[in-house]
């Protein structure tokens, strides 16, 4: 995301939380080395110049302890917190919900993610849910439940499961 060429404030997915973020904290973080931004910029521009965002993600490093995971996985586990990928945000304009681009914005973070992963190795990949919907949109791509975290459901999908889709 580059501030000079990315229209923040005319993104809208319908959730506050997430347009909060894209327009008031993605650039703070980025520099701040918090988390990395990446968006899917329309392909005209508005009048100021600026593109317009269509959809974006946001990730960071994160631990897990084992003991959230499934014990048959756990097992396998060092005592101590598991290095994981956080799928911070993910969302769409409201114009294009419905049009698959919350898939694609996916596919594109869990590619992204397995290219990091080959220099800076993680467990897992997971995501705190906002919403109900936005948990049955992880679930329809493998996600799992793993447990709930201030009021949210976390969900994961193993490193090795998003290799098989990339390899």
């Amino acid at each position: 995301m580059d501030k000079l060429q990315h229209d923040r404030a005319s993104f809208d997915c319908g959730e506050k939380e997430l347009n909060d973020f894209i327009q008031t904290q993605a650039a703070k973080h980025m520099q701040a080395g918090i988390s990395r931004t990446m968006v899917l910029p329309a392909s005209l521009p508005l009048p100021n110049q600026k593109y317009p965002i269509c959809s974006f993600y946001s990730i960071a490093p994160s631990s897990i302890s084992r003991d959230t995971l499934p014990q048959a996985m756990a097992k396998k586990l060092p005592r101590y917190p598991v290095p994981v990928f956080l799928l911070a945000q993910l969302a769409v304009h409201k114009e294009f919900h419905g049009s698959g681009l919350g898939k694609v914005s996916l596919i594109k973070a869990l590619e992204y993610l397995w290219e990091i992963n080959s220099h800076m190795r993680a467990y897992a990949i997971v995501v705190d849910c906002l919403t109900e919907q936005a948990e049955s949109f992880y679930a329809k791509y493998g996600f799992e439940v793993l447990c709930e975290i201030n009021g949210r459901v976390r969900m994961f999908i193993s490193m090795k499961t998003v290799g098989q889709l990339f390899t």
